[in-house]
């Protein structure tokens, strides 16, 4: 049966076509951002991967690459500023615009016993414990709040020379937030999920003002459940990809499974291609907040 001209627009291939799309992931030698990296690159777009081991990222460039330089390694800390300024000037170099940028990099910090039959021992467990520290917090929040924030700012130029270079697109930013920034619990850590919840407020926030200047750079957030990844596993093999046995989310998750690589990419294409999406949150969660209660 012949398709239909009219619909020509509307196939798959049309709606998430990333050809000529620059993208730029941060911790993207595993877990989520090489998802996303993976998402990205087999829709046609050229996706440099940031991280702080160079061995990670030159394996994924090597295994998931589509073609010869279609996905760029370059080594970068990026909760520190003087090295997110060497980054930009390195992408300026190389790119007349940035399209996509995936702030994926993050860390989970100490975790501390909650439960408490006192408040004595509440006060032990939380205050008491050598692991709950000042540093701690702030090393999480630098890492998970501070840097999108930098990291955003530091690329508006060539987020909105995207918009300029190509008609009817406008520069995107996806921030990979947590169902954790939703939750009411802490989930054995008060630091992270705060975090996370700094860093959904700040999607809105950077919007917001980025609109008000009237910048065509939309930013969104992307509240993930519990997919595969080194912070939620021992680690990662050989080709970089982690494992959650599927047993562990019976009666807990509705979905009965944690995320799928594919989950994350589909929500990851839908974000970068959606024109009409900005500052929004979207929970990828297999209904996980729906039996927590936010």
């Amino acid at each position: 049966m012949a398709s239909n001209s009219a619909n020509a627009a509307m196939t798959r291939a049309k709606l998430f076509d990333l050809k000529g799309r620059v993208a730029l992931v941060t911790g993207g030698g595993s877990g989520i951002g090489l998802m996303a990296t993976q998402a990205l690159v087999s829709n046609g777009a050229k996706v440099y991967i940031t991280g702080r081991t160079k061995e990670k990222l030159e394996k994924v460039a090597k295994q998931y690459s589509e073609g010869k330089e279609s996905i760029i390694p370059i080594e970068c800390d990026v909760s520190d500023k003087s090295q997110i300024a060497n980054l930009v000037k390195e992408i300026e170099s190389r790119e007349k615009c940035l399209c996509i940028l995936v702030n994926n990099a993050g860390i989970s910090g100490n975790t501390l016993q909650t439960e408490a039959e006192s408040a004595s021992e509440m006060k032990k467990n939380l205050f008491d414990n050598d692991k709950s520290t000042f540093e701690d917090w702030t090393d999480v929040y630098r890492t998970n709040v501070a840097q999108i924030y930098f990291m955003t700012t530091a690329f508006l130029p060539l987020l909105q020379q995207s918009s300029e270079r190509h008609p009817g697109w406008s520069g995107t930013v996806i921030n990979i937030s947590s169902i954790s920034g939703l939750v009411k619990t802490a989930q054995h850590h008060f630091q992270y999920n705060a975090s996370k919840a700094a860093a959904i407020h700040l999607t809105r926030m950077l919007s917001s003002e980025i609109a008000g200047n009237k910048l065509k750079v939309r930013v969104n957030s992307i509240a993930p459940g519990v997919f595969p990844s080194e912070m939620t596993t021992d680690g990662s093999g050989e080709d970089q990809k982690s494992s959650i046995p599927k047993d562990q989310f019976e009666g807990k998750v509705p979905a009965g499974r944690p995320g799928k690589d594919e989950d994350m990419a589909q929500s990851i294409l839908f974000f970068a291609a959606n024109q009409y999406l900005n500052g929004q949150t979207v929970a990828v969660d297999g209904g996980y907040t729906i039996m927590a209660g936010e």
